[in-house]
């Protein structure tokens, strides 16, 4: 019997009865395991009782049926986790400082399809509801799978081409939002492109035989380890360390939204887009002014609180968002070539929280955005951006192991008191100042820049949302452009903000986008 002929009747038997495959063991030809990475575990950690941070990435299709039959879409899976094996990992908790992923190498292309297929759903949900469900349902993924992949339609038209809705759902600490755009784009271009089934099964089959049969595989390592060793002797590290800390003292933010606890958690995630044209205007007036469209976005924020909450002005406005720290890093000491791991900093804008009552209000906007562009700009080329990088993933682990620590005693009704202590330093002390973030922002850029539709020009993309799972009263702006499009969400707890603050913000959001932004 030919390897085509096994991989396709593995996959047939596996659409046949799930339930029993879903329970039968896996065969491996190796497992292999690594220790995960500060910044790894300090997503970890909070994850475990209810996914918090769990990312999401939807797209919306139209694309003929035969290109979307499950047995297609299966191979193209089962390529990619090969591709990139953190994927197809599971995580293995000993103790807080002992965490780490376990990967289970198939033991053949049939082993490998198997193993995507149980990672693999097909539904008839909405947009709105299949995201309602991964945000709000039961956790979807879990310690033993990383990552999960849903098609789903509700198009009842009986066509050659319908609307599909694709969710690609992975852990946060298996990686970042670049990693799952890049993999979108290549998920698409495999299962769009002109290779047939048999292609595909040749593809799977040459794939496990490079990354399996013919040397061990390797899993990408933590950012931590690829960062340059900077100030790594002598007074070195005590001089990374206060310039941490003096660098964090001088973070000030007065603002945060009014909280209101209504019930659980339940997060929506409203979202506006404006057309191509509208898109290119503001394109040409942030770039006539010297800024991106993600500079302004913060600058629309501050703006728009300003106009929500007229008090308080005399502390400013900080937010937040992610640094992408892969330019930073060194070649992969296991010469792992995937891009799925994490690889993040953080960094902070902090502007004035008035409006100027006497003057042009849109001079101050844009002067706003020109300071957040300064102090992105400031945070990602700084000297010392990859020690504050290497101190701050620190930090984060030793407050993550703590707070796992006090939630576990909690849940086993250990009292404080009789707790032991966890093995790590404990928290920084809280600064003087008052430091509150009002929001976080995540802005992804232009994303037509990393998808080449015209690799897979029978699939056509037409609509991109993303996220992840929250805790209770958390929040999340993103922007990105998209088809030509920009698109702007807020995702957040309707359940544990004031209604009406949130809602006259989100107004103002879009105010100020269209007072700002296209005039």
């Amino acid at each position: 019997m030919s390897s085509a002929t096994v991989v396709e009747e593995v996959l047939n038997r596996s659409l046949g009865d799930l339930s029993l495959n879903g329970h039968a063991p896996q065969t491996c030809a190796l497992q292999i395991e690594r220790q995960l990475g500060e910044t790894e575990v300090s997503y970890f950690l909070p994850s475990r009782e209810d996914g918090v941070n769990d990312m999401y990435l939807h797209l919306g299709v139209r694309a003929p049926s035969d290109l979307v039959h499950r047995q297609r879409v299966c191979f193209v899976w089962a390529i990619l986790r090969l591709r990139h094996p953190l994927l197809a990992s599971a995580v293995r908790m000993k103790d807080y400082s002992d965490i780490a992923f376990l990967y289970c190498a198939p033991s053949s292309p049939a082993e490998a399809l198997r193993s995507a297929d149980l990672c693999l759903e097909y539904k008839a949900l909405s947009k709105n509801d299949l995201i309602d469900s991964y945000l709000n349902g039961p956790r979807t993924l879990s310690n033993d799978r990383l990552s999960y992949l849903i098609v789903s339609s509700d198009d009842p038209s009986q066509g050659m081409e319908k609307n599909f809705d694709f969710l690609i759902c992975a852990t946060h600490f298996l990686g970042d939002g670049m990693a799952l755009h890049q993999f979108a784009n290549d998920f698409f271009t495999l299962l769009g492109g002109p290779s047939s089934i048999e292609d595909l099964q040749t593809k799977l089959s040459m794939e496990w035989q490079s990354r399996v049969q013919k040397k061990p595989p390797t899993l990408p390592s933590p950012m931590e380890d690829r960062l340059p060793l900077i100030a790594s002797q002598g007074f070195g590290p005590v001089v990374a360390r206060v310039d941490f800390q003096e660098t964090q003292r001088k973070l000030i933010g007065g603002h945060a939204f009014p909280r209101k606890s209504r019930g659980p958690r339940h997060t929506i995630v409203p979202t506006i887009s404006f057309g191509p044209e509208e898109t290119r205007k503001m394109l040409v007036n942030s770039k006539r002014r010297g800024v991106s469209i993600s500079s302004a976005l913060f600058a629309i924020c501050n703006m728009a609180w300003a106009r929500t909450h007229p008090s308080n002005w005399d502390l400013p406005m900080m937010m937040y968002s992610a640094l992408n720290m892969r330019p930073n890093l060194t070649a992969d000491k296991a010469l792992n070539d995937s891009y799925w791991f994490l690889a993040i900093g953080y960094f902070n804008v902090v502007l004035p929280s008035f409006i100027p009552q006497h003057g042009d209000v849109s001079r101050s906007f844009w002067h706003r955005a020109h300071s957040a562009k300064m102090q992105s700009a400031k945070a990602a080329k700084s000297p010392l951006n990859v020690t504050r990088c290497r101190e701050m993933a620190k930090e984060r682990g030793q407050r993550a192991r703590i707070w796992a620590k006090e939630d576990d005693d909690k849940a086993m009704g250990i009292s404080p008191q009789l707790s032991t202590a966890v093995p790590a330093p404990s928290a920084p002390p809280k600064p003087k100042v008052p430091s509150a973030a009002l929001m976080g922002l995540s802005l992804l850029g232009n994303l037509d820049g990393i998808y080449k539709h015209s690799t897979f020009p029978n699939i056509k993309l037409h609509t991109l949302t993303t996220g992840s799972r929250q805790r209770a009263g958390g929040m999340l702006l993103f922007g990105y452009t998209f088809v030509e499009k920009l698109w702007v969400s807020l995702g957040y707890d309707e359940n544990n903000f004031e209604k009406e603050a949130i809602e006259n913000f989100w107004h103002n959001v879009n105010s100020a986008i269209n007072e700002f932004l296209l005039t």
